[in-house]
């Protein structure tokens, strides 16, 4: 029986799908409109377009769910955590921390943001909880995890009855140095369970065992204010997958906890899907205010995992108990999905572009590996979980084009979204955006998706025009500015992913993928001088296609300061860590012969703020060991910082955190080969297209194009998912694996 994986990627703009044949191998790819009133029916659509495209009935307007039976898991990257934490909806939430630390979350960091001389300037935003919903209980541990003061159950009552009195249904808990001992935290949790049975709970031990209160109590608040929403919207598609499912007679795999393994591929011990899938009722089941099915909630369901941040993926029914490891779901897919495609084509080090119809995500990728952090933010709100390293910046083909006060152009960071749209949609659109002057310059087709989106060509030269007065510029000049401003802006992502982190962008190639990713390849490698720029096939859907390419990854760490560390409490925490991550890599289902551990450390000079985070070897903890790990940090300082202390024994090194993430391999895709063909190729057609002037362009369609054919510039090559205007003195030249590899004609040895 044929059995697919399919990857799904809702963006602001299109929500982009990739089906994975598992048997042959074979990719089918596809994209529809984003629904932002409901992201849900955009995701339904676009499986069951998928789905008719792979059983080649794409036409066919009665196909409904054909081929839904074949289904074996589904994947997912979503923004829905991210766009509730930048849009800052985030209401009715309470907090309980320590008795006399009410004020935590007011004191915050004294650190000014960039962009202010000093503090004078700088007022701090609004906390994320006021201080009139923060309560809080005595009892006190110091910083071993010992108990200085006994945990006050009286107080914690009240703490709790004052919330469900007040309607307040989302609380985050962070007492005072319960990363060392989380037994308060614990009996807090349990008194809102029986005080307040609707409220949704978030604990910090559960969320960052590690410590710093402000960064812990931040982040814990963030996991509960969108663990509400998440949950909806998790049970919503988990249940529409269910239906669609038994529609088709599939009717899913039983959950039980006996249940035989399934889904092995060979002897390998990986995974390509999980048993004991929770279907819709039990997602909503652990949803505190939503209705619940109880107990014997748990039957068949669609196998349905969600992206994390960190790289890996995670079945919903967990995914919605740690909601805040997805916020940046979707450009965490893209960068891994680039990576594996630049590393197969033999680039391991690159940076990722991924341009979408609201923003463009950049990370860097070294020796195969996206690079992680634990000090990003969404928005105002710091989140110190494990995340890819991305830089975001509000320049994508839907940006705005506005006049400042000044009487300056600008481009973004505001945007037309998916709906209206930009004023070529014919969405009722009022403002030019990066989109309208490419339609008006004659870089993009007057159609998105091969013909299913017709664009209103007229009405954005009209914008264009209309924006042109106004500037003093012709429309030409006008569009080709818009362009460049938008160029910039993305250049300033990617100075801020490389220069800042003591990287040379001329080092690095650039995958550049996404809707709109590849249309301002040209000006970039002209700014930033880039050694060539590589575009996918289907640049599009490399989110979606990274959504099948990575494995279930949970991570867990201690904090455990000292500067003369115990190998043996050093064992022992990894431990718990070990065992914590087995417990939850046997709930996916995977044989224990499968689990891969992997350990790292966090270190910093005594006297340090901030610490070096380095991986750890496996195996027993002895002197070698020790001396293995030392030597990493003072490798990896000397490397970010310029300086070491590894032979000055009057810089002692001290230990902070310890980590250990747990991974459940999955077979990933293979990439195919392009056979070879002519490597001067005709175009199709020609189209007045303005670069420097107008003229007669080239236009090939990507799809003709063979391994070793080379476009040179000026051309446009167009395919379904996307468009790459070649500028003059540009080459294209397609490998073996249908990317197409940018360079300027003077850096061409070809």
């Amino acid at each position: 029986m044929r059995s697919v994986r399919i990857g799904v990627d809702t963006g602001g703009t299109f929500t982009d799908v990739v089906a994975v044949d598992e048997q042959t191998g074979e990719i089918t790819t596809t994209k529809t409109p984003s629904t932002p009133a409901n992201p849900a029916d955009g995701f339904m659509e676009g499986v069951r377009k998928v789905l008719r495209k792979a059983a080649g009935a794409e036409d066919s307007g009665d196909a409904g769910d054909v081929g839904m039976e074949a289904v074996s898991a589904v994947v997912h990257g979503t923004t829905v955590a991210t766009n509730q934490l930048l849009e800052d909806r985030i209401a009715d939430l309470g907090f309980v921390t320590t008795e006399g630390f009410e004020f935590i979350l007011e004191i915050a960091r004294q650190s000014v943001p960039d962009g202010y001389g000093n503090s004078y300037f700088w007022v701090k935003p609004p906390r994320i909880v006021p201080v009139h919903r923060v309560r809080t209980v005595g009892g006190r541990l110091d910083h071993t995890g010992a108990e200085v003061r006994p945990f006050d159950e009286e107080q914690a009552v009240a703490a709790a009855r004052w919330f469900r009195d007040r309607g307040v249904t989302a609380i985050g808990v962070c007492f005072l140095h319960s990363y060392a001992n989380p037994a308060h935290e614990l009996r807090m949790r349990e008194v809102l369970e029986r005080e307040h049975p609707d409220a949704v709970v978030s604990i910090s031990c559960d969320v960052l065992r590690e410590y710093r209160e402000y960064e812990r109590s931040v982040t814990t608040l963030v996991d509960a204010a969108v663990k509400p929403t998440m949950r909806r919207y998790i049970a919503n598609l988990a249940e529409r997958l269910e239906e669609a499912s038994r529609a088709r007679g599939a009717g899913g795999r039983a959950y039980a906890e006996d249940a035989e393994d399934a889904g092995d591929s060979g002897d390998s011990g990986h995974r390509t899907y999980r048993k004991g899938v929770v279907g819709a009722a039990a997602v909503a089941s652990s949803a505190a205010g939503i209705a619940r099915a109880g107990s014997a909630g748990r039957g068949s369901g669609m196998p349905f995992s969600v992206m994390k941040s960190n790289g890996g993926v995670l079945s919903a029914a967990e995914v919605v108990h740690q909601p805040i490891t997805t916020v940046l779901s979707g450009p965490a897919a893209g960068a891994l999905g680039a990576a594996l495609i630049a590393a197969t084509a033999g680039h391991p080090s690159v940076i990722t572009l991924d341009g979408g119809g609201t923003s463009t995500d950049v990370a860097v990728v070294v020796d195969g590996e996206p690079s992680l952090t634990t000090e990003g933010s969404i928005g105002r709100y710091p989140c110190k979980i494990p995340m890819i390293d991305i830089v975001t910046v509000g320049a994508g083909g839907g940006s705005v084009a506005w006049i400042s006060p000044e009487g300056t152009p600008k481009v973004g960071p505001r945007s037309a979204g998916a709906d209206p749209g930009p004023l070529c949609y014919g969405r009722g659109g009022t403002e030019v955006t990066v989109t309208d002057a490419h339609v008006f310059l004659g870089r993009v087709p007057p159609h998105l998706l091969g013909g299913e989106i017709p664009l209103d060509a007229d009405a954005a030269r009209e914008g264009i025009e209309a924006l042109a007065g106004k500037i003093g510029l012709s429309p030409e000049r006008t569009a080709a500015g818009i362009l460049e401003i938008s160029a910039f802006n993305q250049s300033n992502a990617i100075r801020q992913i490389t220069v800042k982190r003591g990287l040379d962008v001329r080092d690095f190639p650039m995958v550049a993928f996404g809707g709109s990713g590849p249309l301002l390849v040209c000006g970039l490698i002209d700014i930033l001088g880039l050694p060539s720029v590589i575009v996918p096939p289907d640049p599009g859907n490399v989110s979606a296609f990274g959504l099948l390419t990575v494995d279930v990854k949970n991570d867990y760490v201690r904090t455990f300061v000292t500067r003369d560390l115990s190998l043996e409490t050093a064992g022992e925490v990894f431990g718990d860590l070990e065992g914590q991550a087995a417990a939850a890599l046997d709930r996916e289902g995977f044989a224990a012969g499968a689990h891969v551990y992997a350990r790292s450390a966090d270190l910093r000079y005594y006297g340090q703020a901030y610490e070096v985070r380095v991986p750890a070897p496996s195996g027993p903890l002895d002197e070698d060991w020790r001396a293995e790990v030392l030597d990493r940090f003072h490798t990896e300082h000397r490397k970010l910082y310029g300086y070491g202390y590894r032979d000055d024994p009057r810089h002692g090194v001290e230990w902070v955190n310890l980590r250990v993430s747990g991974i459940g391999p999955i077979t990933r895709p293979v990439i195919g080969h392009r056979p070879h063909g002519d490597p001067r190729p005709e175009p199709v057609a020609f189209r007045e297209v303005f670069y420097d002037e107008w003229g007669a362009t080239p236009i090939h369609r990507r799809s003709d194009l063979t391994a070793g054919a080379r476009v040179t510039g000026p051309a446009v090559i167009e395919e379904y998912g996307s468009t790459l205007p070649l500028h003059p003195g540009f080459t294209a030249t397609m490998d073996e694996f249908g990317n197409l590899e940018v360079r300027h004609g003077a850096d061409d040895n070809g």
